[in-house]
C-alpha cells in the first residue's frame, strides 16, 4: 500500500469513526459530545423542522427527548470522501412517554482536514451539515408534531 493511500485509508477510517461515535453520542444523550462533533456554524437539516443550526436542532431534540436508542446497519463513504451516511433504527422515547420506532439515513458532510473556516484542526473530523431522511407518516399516525413551535 502506498503512503497517499494509507493515508486515505486512515481519513475513511477516522470518518466513519466520527459518524459512529455521533450514534454512540446520541444514544447516550450526550448532547455536548454530539455537538463537539460539529463544525461551528454546522446545520442540521431534518423532515420536522427544516434546517437549523446544529446547536438549535440538538437542544430541541434533547427537550423533546425522554430516551434515544439508535442501531447502526451500515455507514458509507461518498466518492470523494467528503460526505458519508448512516442506515439506522431509532427507537425513540419522548418526553411525553410515546414511544416511535423507524428507519432512517442520516447523511453527514465533513469539514476539509485543517480547515481553518470551519475551526478543524489537522487530524479532527467534524462535520458541517446532517441531513436527516425518514418517513414522518408513520411517526405523526402514532403520536403527532412533538416539536410544535410556540
Amino acid at each position: 500500500m502506498t503512503a497517499r493511500a494509507s493515508a486515505a485509508s486512515a481519513a475513511s477510517a477516522a470518518k466513519i469513526a466520527a459518524i459512529r461515535t455521533y450514534f454512540e453520542r446520541l444514544t447516550a444523550s450526550d448532547m455536548a459530545g454530539v455537538l463537539a462533533l460539529f463544525a461551528p456554524g454546522a446545520t442540521v437539516t431534518s423532515p420536522y423542522l427544516g434546517t437549523l443550526p446544529a446547536t438549535a436542532f440538538f437542544a430541541s431534540l434533547d427537550q423533546a427527548s425522554a430516551q434515544n436508542r439508535l442501531t447502526v446497519f451500515d455507514v458509507l463513504l461518498g466518492e470523494t470522501g467528503d460526505s458519508g451516511a448512516a442506515h439506522f433504527e431509532y427507537d425513540w422515547t419522548l418526553a411525553s412517554g410515546d414511544r416511535i420506532v423507524f428507519e432512517g439515513v442520516d447523511y453527514f458532510r465533513f469539514a476539509a482536514a485543517a480547515d481553518a473556516d470551519v475551526g478543524c484542526a489537522a487530524g479532527e473530523t467534524h462535520f458541517t451539515s446532517l441531513s436527516i431522511f425518514y418517513d414522518t407518516h408513520p411517526a405523526r399516525e402514532q403520536v403527532g408534531d412533538k416539536y410544535q413551535r410556540a
